[in-house]
Parts: structure tokens; sequence; C-alpha cells
């Protein structure tokens, strides 16, 4: 018996390479795509190690977890590191990170997350695309959480290695994943010995054998499955448009804060600025004397399906998330998580207004 999902024609390099040109119009670059057979930690410890090596100085942003790792990145590969680290609360800013090459004039690689799926903050890139480039900078940036979910422009903000990832707003598949690559970036590889080759994390490989080839013969075989269902999640958010998607997310993060906000019981946004806030998913504090994992394990209780969670590591016992991205980027399921929300803070004796979050969730969503 054949099987729609098993046997499967292979899949040919001409198809490859019409799926990498969907991902880069998708992000309005001119710049060389290549799609990785892995999840997103493929390309940004790839990009990193690619790039960075003794005698770099890497002024690496800390808004949430990720930043953290990719400082441990950037030491283990020999580079020295000006960690600029602010409260997982609030964003970063470009005229922190002009002071930091004020004191620091010998940085020349950057990077930074764009968006904090982990934390609820995204970051003004733009802004600081255009301090990274008076600096003269390579420019690193991890926008797997905010594609899809807002602007993610490499060749506008001057961004040389963008890697981004299908599973959050494009809501794609968690098994492949994307990076954008500047000439300047390729150069860098280039000239550093210590560059990933003859290695499963390596982009020289990839150009060498693949880009430089004129994208004719792939390296090996694709993820086929995973190649699909991205091409799949492209097809769709090219079908509703780009500007519709991200509208979409934008609507269920104003609907999410205003309900909490409205709710009571008090709960509040953990990022603090509305304008901080990443439309991928929106961050709430839980209330005092309250456990965040144990009130997201309440309300889950009843519906085990809603896009909530609990902080990790030791955010576990203030953070609550919600996770309105890809298909759960819609009214009902903010209404849902709020209503779910509302009933495990009853339960613990909190005095909550479900039909007012309901209510202001609507109005922020219109």
């Amino acid at each position: 018996m054949t099987h729609p999902f098993l046997d499967l024609a292979p899949l040919s390099a001409a198809r490859f390479a019409s799926i990498e040109d969907r991902v880069a119009r998708l992000l309005s670059t001119e710049q060389d795509v290549v799609i990785m057979q892995g999840e997103a930690l493929l390309p940004l410890e790839g990009a990193i190690r690619a790039a960075a090596g003794p005698g770099t100085t890497a002024l690496n942003v800390v808004t949430g977890p990720y930043g953290q790792t990719f400082g441990d990145w950037l030491r283990d590969c020999g580079a020295t590191v000006v960690d600029l680290a602010v409260p997982f609360h609030t964003a970063v800013t470009a005229a922190q990170v002009r002071q930091a090459f004020a004191e620091h004039p010998e940085i020349d690689f950057v990077s930074l997350v764009h968006a904090e799926a982990a934390t609820g903050n995204t970051n003004p890139v733009a802004e600081i695309g255009a301090a990274v480039r008076e600096q003269g900078a390579l420019f690193y940036l991890d926008a797997v959480a905010s594609v899809a979910a807002e602007p993610v422009l490499p060749d506008a903000w001057g961004v040389d290695l963008c890697v981004i990832g299908a599973q959050k707003a494009m809501g794609g598949p968690a098994g492949v994943s994307a990076v954008s690559v500047s000439e300047r970036a390729w150069a860098r590889m280039a000239a550093n010995p210590r560059a990933p080759r003859r290695s499963y994390l390596s982009l020289l490989d990839w150009k060498e054998r693949w880009v430089d080839g004129g994208r004719t013969a792939l390296p090996h075989a694709p993820a086929q499955l995973e190649m699909l269902a991205l091409e799949a999640c492209v097809e769709r958010i090219e079908t509703a448009g780009l500007d519709t998607v991200t509208a979409r997310h934008r609507c269920a993060a104003a609907a999410t804060r205003a309900g909490a906000l409205a709710l009571g019981g008090g709960l509040e946004p953990y990022v603090h600025a509305a304008a901080e806030a990443a439309p991928v998913a929106t961050t709430l504090r839980a209330p005092a004397g309250v456990t965040a994992s144990e009130l997201v394990a309440d309300a889950l209780a009843a519906d085990p399906a809603l896009p909530l969670a609990a902080g990790g590591g030791a955010l576990a016992k203030e953070m609550i998330r919600v996770n309105h991205y890809g298909a759960d980027a819609t009214r009902a399921s903010v209404e849902a998580c709020l209503a779910a929300l509302g009933g495990a803070l009853a339960r613990k004796g909190a005095s909550v207004d479900v039909g007012a979050a309901r209510l202001a969730a609507a109005e922020a969503w219109r």
C-alpha cells in the first residue's frame, strides 16, 4: 500500500532552489538564502562559528535566554565578547548599542535576537542596524520568532546573517530553517580558519557545493517532508498576504495584553511597554503569591491544547506565556486563553472578570 507521507519521489535540486527563492522573497532579500536541514539552532550556531573566532570582538545583546546562548557560543569560538544585557521586561535601544561602540571601538560583530518569544520582548532592529552600519560591524540576527509576526528586512536593515525558523509565526515545520547571508558575511567566513568545514554546521560547504555550483546538485538528501511542509507554509503566507499575517499577530498581541489587564486578579504584562512587546507571543507576570507554572497547569487541565506555557527555568515561577502564533494567532484562541487563566485565578480565590477580559480583547482586536 502506498502512503502519501512515505512513498515520495525524491526532492529535486530545482524544487529545493525554488523553495529557497520563495523564502528570499518573504524576507525581501537579494542575499543568498540557504535552507538548513534542521531546527533553527543549526544555522544559529553554524553562522556564529563560521563568522566569529579569535580576533573577533563581539557585542552580544542579551534580552533573553537566546542572547545568553549566543554569548556562550562566541566565547567558545575564541571571540572577545562584550555583553550588553538589559532587563528581560524591556528592549535594548540603539543609543545603548552606540554607547557600547563608543566604549569598545574594536567591536566588529554584533549578535541580536529580534523577538524573544521566551520573554515576550522585541528589539528595534532597524534603528540598531543603522548604528551597526556606522560601526562597520558584521550584523547577526536571530529572527526565528519574529518572521511573519512582524517585518523582517535583512537588506533594508543591513543584516549580514539573518536566521529564521518556520515553527512559530510562519505556522510551519520545526525541522527546517534558513539563513540569509551577505557577501560580507561569506568573505568573513572564508577568512576564518576555524569556520566549520566538512560538517553539518558548515555554511561554507553549502556555499561551495550548492550556491557556487549554481544550485544544480544538492550536497546531501534533503529532509523531504520538512521541505514540502516549508513550501506549503510559505505558499499559505503568500496566499493570505504577509501583511495580513503580521497584522493578525499584532492583533493577537494587543488583544491578549488588553484582555489580561481587564481580567484582574493581579495578572499584568511582563513586558512593561506595549511598544516593546513582541507580536509573536505575550508574556504575563503571575500575581504575587501565585506560582506561574501551577497556574498554567490548572488553566490547561480543561483544555491541554491551549497555547499556554509557563516561563522556562527560573521564570517558571513568575512568567506565563500566551503563544498566540501561527494557527493560534486568532481572537478565539486569545479569548480562550484569557478565560482559562481567569478560571484558574478564580479557583485560587482571586477576583476576576472574564467578561470584561473578553470585551477588552475584542475591542483591542478591532
